[in-house]
């Protein structure tokens, strides 16, 4: 049940960003900090990745759990018992569909996609920036392997 009025919920809502959120940050300095250098919210890149290393053709998303439906066969059935129950399942659903088909796009295109959970770039910056390493060289890699062929 939503213990919040309609005006509460409201301001709430509001103040979510689709920019520049506190996870973007703190993984977009780890990885500036280590010498990457990526655009942000790049918009001729499908899906408009929070971070996108271009040199690599790799799109990073930081996706919230909520809203990105983590633990989807979990949070729908609380979701459901919820206010505005067919509202917010809708808007769930609709938003995994939407990374999907982004992933397919970019996959399409030649890009690597990496996408990471709020929580994880919040308590595992370290081991997050290490994934991005660790594709890095995995393209590196491969790059040499053809021109080897």
């Amino acid at each position: 049940m939503d213990n919040l009025t309609k005006e509460q919920r409201h301001k709430n809502m509001q103040r979510i960003r689709s920019k520049d959120t506190r996870i973007e940050v703190i993984l977009r300095k780890a990885l500036w900090q280590k010498g990457y250098r990526y655009r942000k919210n790049c918009k001729d890149i499908p899906g408009k990745p929070d971070i996108a290393l271009t040199k690599y053709k790799i799109a990073i998303f930081c996706d919230g759990e909520f809203f990105h439906g983590k633990d989807w066969e979990v949070l729908k059935p609380r979701l459901e018992k919820s206010n505005n129950a067919e509202y917010w399942v809708s808007k769930i659903s609709k938003n995994r569909e939407r990374d999907i088909e982004v992933d397919k796009k970019l996959f399409a295109e030649g890009w690597t996609v990496i996408r990471f959970w709020g929580k994880d770039i919040k308590k595992h910056t370290d081991e997050c920036v290490k994934v991005v390493e660790e594709t890095i060289f995995e393209l590196l890699i491969e790059a040499d392997e053809q021109l080897l062929d």
